[in-house]
């Protein structure tokens, strides 16, 4: 008997500032082709977002895949696209049931419901169980009621089944890396390399209102254990050639026993690989006397979410920080060798040029390697939401990417938000370019002029300078040209 099969399908997407430094692993969808697999389903994974194709190989894909079913992870600014996915299913085959989850669908289930009647399951939360509980009821034609932590229709009606509790553990779930065309993901600052991607907690338990994260997980924390983490590090690097891994949690270090654990370990293992990681700043503090054991481990480039320049703007959005924390905790790494970035939320409804300007030099006082300076996004499910919604000047979801500025500030419009946000990274960078002629840490070096290059040259950078009617300034040039000397 022909098993019945699930494709996965990555929205064909496209935002800019992530995908100038890599292609990254969908790896939800690997988490969630794994617990398929295991269930008995064959599952397929397609990283349309990746591969960079649109929705006529979408289409050829669905109907060479023939699936019984099609799944897309849905963020707010993906919506539009994921919808498209859906209806293109449809088309093909109405009798392929579709299914959405990720953040965005869990929280405006109605939303996604009306917007098309392509969308036949919404799963909320976490997805391993619940995809595989909705697939058996479905290949079995059961009752959706008995199935935990969906939404469907029944008629005119939805509804919404009680709300699944997270898993105990996530240690040794099943997981699809085979299913991956391992080609495509690279990080385009080490050259050559291969990246893969490791999910080390899920959760966080502080309260930043802008945040999705925290009221996704219910402000729980869960970590997985140092020996299960090394296992499937060390899997990645013998079986798929991995030399490159992003942690994709938000905050992977809060318990520092289990954090301290895991390093010793990767030190003990040498697995020769690289690893990009997130954290908060009290962490790195609480932790100055291992970071050395960070770098031995394989850790070289860290981003500490500082967020905001000034305190006021922090304790708006319950970031549970002090200025002098950020401070420190960026210059803690930049003294043991560990790359640093951070980003600056800009455009809130006080804006000014002013306002703006004092983040930038604060910015540059921070003295991160990379800084972004992001556009505030109101995701509607958002704490946030309800003190901004009045400020919204753009509905589209596409827009809602942290690069587009789509709260209008009471002192800007929207194409001033825009100028000030290329002018910040235009200053930032012309100021750091020098610094990194003179770096003597040649990796580091090297690193940096790469990462400017591909940030100047491929990035939203350019294409706002073009969209805004202004020429490629010199100094941006410069260091196109500059970085490309560097390696010869």
């Amino acid at each position: 008997m022909k098993r019945e099969k699930i494709l996965f399908i990555t929205p064909p997407f496209h935002a800019g500032v992530v995908e100038v430094a890599g292609r990254w692993v969908p790896l939800y969808h690997v988490y969630l082709a794994g617990a398929a697999r295991a269930a008995g389903f064959e599952a397929e994974i397609y990283d349309a977002m990746t591969k960079k194709v649109g929705y006529e190989e979408i289409g050829r894909k669905i109907e060479e895949s023939k699936p019984d079913y099609v799944a897309v992870s849905v963020i707010t600014c993906t919506v539009p696209d994921a919808l498209k996915v859906v209806e293109l299913a449809k088309e093909i085959n109405p009798g392929i049931k579709t299914i959405l989850g990720g953040v965005h669908a869990s929280f405006m289930c109605e939303e996604m419901f009306s917007l098309s009647s392509a969308v036949d399951y919404i799963i909320r939360g976490e997805g391993e169980v619940t995809l595989v509980e909705l697939l058996r009821m479905l290949s079995s034609k059961g009752s959706p009621k008995d199935v935990k932590g969906i939404v469907y229709r029944e008629g005119d009606a939805l509804v919404q089944t009680p709300s699944r509790p997270f898993l105990e553990s996530f240690d040794a779930l099943p997981m699809a890396w085979d299913l991956l065309d391992w080609n495509d993901y690279t990080y385009f600052i080490l050259p050559g390399s291969r990246l893969g991607a490791v999910c080390t907690s899920r959760g966080c338990g502080h309260d930043c209102t802008f945040c999705s994260q925290q009221k996704f997980w219910h402000k729980s924390w869960r970590g997985r254990s140092p020996e299960d983490l090394v296992k499937e590090m060390r899997l990645l690097r013998e079986d798929y050639s991995v030399d490159v891994v992003l942690f994709t949690d938000d905050y992977p270090t809060p318990d520092r026993v289990r954090w301290e654990r895991f390093l010793d370990m990767l030190i003990e293992q040498d697995l020769d690989m690289k690893i990009l990681m997130e954290t908060r700043a009290a962490d790195i503090i609480r932790d100055r006397d291992i970071l050395d054991k960070y770098k031995k481990a394989g850790i070289i480039h860290i981003y500490v979410g500082t967020e905001a320049t000034e305190q006021e703007s922090l304790d708006y959005i319950k970031k549970d920080l002090s200025i002098e924390e950020s401070k420190e905790a960026l210059r803690l790494l930049r003294d043991v060798g560990i790359i640093t970035e951070t980003s600056m939320i800009l455009g809130f409804p006080d804006e000014t040029w002013d306002s703006i300007e004092r983040t930038l030099r604060l910015a540059i006082d921070y003295n991160p390697d990379f800084a972004h300076f992001l556009a505030i996004a109101p995701w509607p499910y958002a704490d946030i939401y309800e003190e901004l919604k009045d400020y919204i000047e753009v509905k589209d979801y596409r827009k809602y990417n942290l690069i587009d500025p789509v709260i209008k500030p009471k002192e800007m419009t929207l194409e001033e938000m825009d100028r000030a946000i290329v002018d910040c990274y235009r200053v930032f960078y012309m100021n750091k370019y020098a610094e990194i002629l003179d770096e003597k840490d040649e990796f580091k070096k090297n690193y940096m002029i790469t990462s400017m290059k591909l940030m100047m040259s491929n990035s939203f950078i350019r294409k706002k300078i073009g969209d805004l009617g202004g020429a490629m300034p010199e100094e941006v040039r410069q260091i196109i040209e500059g970085g490309a000397s560097v390696h010869r």
